[in-house]
């Protein structure tokens, strides 16, 4: 697209750029990585919640990791004509996150005039409303997926997600095993605010897939034409942890009075058994090659697949549930080695992002990392 002709012509003339990232998700992480590779790097904050990046972590001599901040009223003004022009001064590239996707939004961020690391058209795929979503594209890599049910077809336990009532961006779960059992807990859930009637219209109903959870956080280098396994973790989320450390009878007692939500609260890294990771890899390789053909250029730098290791009489088997086309947001990935593996030491992906743009800066290939 004439956007991507744009960027890349624009980047191809940086000669001292800037990283750039909204304040949010994992912005710290961006820094970091820029700072330890010496890239400026910039965060663009909203009133109000500047203090991490503004104060906190502002850098101080060799304290600190935030180079500059830009503060705004609203998130959504990162586009607007000034701020347009005073990151295009700063020779800034952009670094996605969920939430610049969620506060900016995906319409934006394909029409504004800054230099995207990756690919800005892969975004909304993550989207499971929207034509040639991250679901087709697992299919069509040949992946494999829980099976999705119509309503009144239910025959096995299924999770049902629905964009939640007061943030549609996040979403709402709840278990069934029939449609009798569907109708019943999505009345109840929409008597309660928790959902709309609109919001379960668009409603995903997944086979729940009983397995361990692990999210591989993936690079693919344009440069090096490789897939890079940076690190593994696992979700913290609220209230969802809590009732999970309490006894079985104490759960029961719980959830007669809450409701268990999986809002994410953060991360904790671990590894996989080693004899597994030719499956790891083949999965990432695989889906890369789809999103190439679906969304060219494809992939370019970051991206992670939420999966689930099941065991049946049949063995093993990898499901993925989700997938990041971004930042995955998950720093503890540092504790795990499998960078230690590749390069001598262990890495987040602020830094297997700045480690990209430095090459780049030497092969004067900056073009080949944006969009």
């Amino acid at each position: 697209m004439e956007i991507v002709n744009e960027m890349r012509k624009l980047a191809k003339g940086f000669d001292s750029p800037t990283i750039a990232v909204v304040g949010s998700h994992s912005a710290l992480d961006v820094c970091a990585g820029a700072r330890k590779y010496g890239i400026k790097n910039l965060v663009i904050c909203q009133k109000g919640r500047e203090r991490p990046y503004d104060l906190h972590y502002k850098r101080k001599g060799n304290v600190g990791c935030v180079d500059e901040t830009l503060i705004l009223s609203k998130f959504a003004e990162l586009c607007n004509d000034a701020n347009v022009k005073l990151l295009q001064k700063k020779q800034a590239i952009l670094v996605p996150h969920r939430s610049l996707c969620v506060y900016v939004g995906y319409d934006a961020l394909e029409k504004c005039p800054v230099p995207i690391f990756g690919n800005r058209f892969l975004l909304k795929a993550e989207e499971r409303n929207v034509p040639n979503n991250q679901r087709d594209l697992l299919v069509k890599a040949g992946l494999n997926v829980p099976k999705l049910y119509v309503a009144d077809e239910i025959d096995g336990l299924a999770i049902v997600k629905a964009s939640e009532a007061k943030r549609s961006y996040e979403r709402a779960f709840f278990f069934v095993s029939s449609p009798e059992e569907y109708e019943k807990k999505s009345r109840e859930m929409i008597a309660r605010g928790i959902i709309t009637r609109q919001g379960l219209e668009t409603a995903i109903i997944e086979e729940y897939v009983v397995g361990v959870p692990f999210n591989f956080n993936f690079f693919y280098s344009p440069l090096a034409h490789r897939l890079e396994l940076v690190g593994i973790d696992i979700r913290r989320q609220t209230n969802l942890d809590g009732v999970l450390r309490l006894p079985a009878d104490e759960q029961l007692e719980v959830l007669k009075r809450i409701r268990v939500r999986n809002i994410e609260a953060g991360h904790v890294a671990c590894t996989i058994r080693e004899s597994i990771l030719e499956t790891v890899f083949d999965m990432g390789e695989k889906f890369i090659e789809t999103c190439r053909k679906e969304y060219p250029p494809g992939i370019l730098g970051p991206f992670a697949l939420q999966s689930l290791l099941a065991n049946s009489e049949d063995g093993e088997k990898m499901y993925i549930y989700d997938v990041s086309f971004r930042m995955p947001g998950s720093p503890g990935i540092k504790c795990t080695p499998y960078g230690n593996y590749l390069y001598g030491e262990s890495l987040n992906m602020g830094e297997r992002v700045a480690m990209e743009v430095k090459e780049a800066l030497k092969q004067n290939a900056l073009d080949k990392l944006v969009t």
